[in-house]
């Protein structure tokens, strides 16, 4: 089975609107359309058989709609597992932790560079004491606009919530993955290959996938960023044996969202 553990959707209405921010915040080109039904066609003729789908609430007062769109999504097409959304600002953390177990959905994805805060302010605190030992949370890591999502800033969270299960995003550090080898490398958590293999060598990707464990990276694409034919193929250009390339592709990620750990 091969799970895509990034990806990115939004509702028909606002899904042009939603990528060309996403072209405009980076400056790099974007593939797809963010749309569910091009996800599941390009996807499934690459091989994938699930996507762990999410979206990000940039103020307070977007969490709900998007929760309760990942929500129905996934309700309507089983290929999807979704994770929800959370926000520093919003009013009720843990009553909004327990809808989205309610809701069935696996996680929390945050992005703190689109949210504007740091993943060490203690505004975040209350997210991370309300999912500790019950849903991970995939962080967006690394960005070369600011230090928000810097690795050094996810180990000071691991250390106070020691029970929190973590995904670093990005090799825990997109565009700094020297400071996430050095600051994250070892400490357990999880991480994924998505948007990095576009710009890593064979050689270092794997470097980085033996340094973090290969037990404990997810493969992913970030869709709606990268052509999905293309990340199978730079996944499988990577110097590495069968036994980590299926643990990569889709046991981690069963193990993750069956235990939690």
């Amino acid at each position: 089975m091969i799970i895509d553990a990034h990806v990115h959707i939004y509702p028909e209405k606002i899904a042009d609107k939603a990528v060309m921010g996403i072209k405009d915040f980076y400056n790099m080109h974007i593939e797809y359309d963010g749309r569910i039904s091009t996800l599941l066609r390009e996807g499934k003729a690459a091989g994938v058989d699930k996507f762990i789908v999410q979206s990000v609430a940039t103020v307070f007062e977007q969490v709900c709609s998007i929760n309760n769109f990942i929500a129905q999504s996934v309700s309507e097409n089983p290929e999807l597992i979704g994770f929800g959304t959370l926000h520093p600002d919003f009013p009720d953390i843990p009553k909004e932790v327990e809808r989205i177990i309610s809701l069935g959905l696996k996680g929390i994805k945050l992005h703190s560079d689109f949210q504007r805060f740091a993943i060490d302010d203690e505004r975040a605190f209350p997210i991370y004491e309300a999912a500790e030992g019950r849903l991970p949370i995939l962080f967006h890591m690394g960005d070369t606009k600011s230090d928000l999502s810097a690795p050094e800033r996810l180990v000071k969270v691991i250390e106070k919530f020691p029970k929190l299960t973590v995904i670093g995003a990005h090799f825990a550090g997109w565009s700094m993955w020297e400071r996430a080898e050095k600051a994250l490398a070892g400490t357990g958590i999880y991480t994924d290959c998505s948007s990095t293999l576009y710009t890593l060598s064979p050689e270092r990707a794997a470097g980085l996938i033996h340094k973090f464990g290969a037990d404990k990276v997810l493969w992913g694409t970030d869709y709606p960023m990268w052509n999905y034919m293309d990340e199978i193929n730079r996944f499988n250009a990577l110097p590495l044996s069968d036994e980590e390339r299926e643990m990569i592709l889709g046991e981690n990620a069963v193990k993750l969202l069956t235990s939690g750990k």
